[in-house]
């Protein structure tokens, strides 16, 4: 595998970016055809959540800063602090709601199809989360 150069520091452009803070830390090709890896740096204000949505393949992620609610759909509702990692499944819809009082900060890192939008909005339905 060549490694490339890293990309520029950007803004995320996707259906989240309206929503809150992204900023692409990295982009580049993985080992497997047909597949990116994009590491992400999300900003998320006290009180405010992503809103349901997907992503095109896996999301390996890592709170840096502040606690999170994390819902999956299908798994139970778990509350992440600094320093906690999670996963999410390809296509498999969640949300993320910072607790607060500080404005939560994770690195999250994509294993996902090239070409396709980095996240996409789905309906909002808090029963999607198993119980906690």
């Amino acid at each position: 595998m060549t490694v490339s150069e890293p990309a520029p520091v950007l803004r995320a452009i996707d259906e989240l970016a309206g929503r809150l803070s992204r900023t692409e830390v990295q982009r580049g090709p993985f080992s497997v055809p047909g597949r990116e890896i994009v590491q992400v740096l999300t900003e998320l204000p006290a009180g405010l959540d992503s809103g349901w949505h997907t992503h095109p393949g896996e999301e390996v992620g890592y709170v840096l800063a502040g606690t999170v609610e994390l819902q999956v759909e299908g798994l139970p509702t778990r509350t992440l602090h600094a320093g906690e990692g999670f996963l999410v499944p390809p296509r498999t819809p969640h949300d993320a709601r910072d607790l607060g009082p500080g404005t939560g900060r994770l690195l999250s890192t994509y294993l996902v199809e090239t070409g396709q939008p980095l996240a996409t909005l789905t309906a909002s339905c808090a029963r999607r989360a198993g119980a906690g």
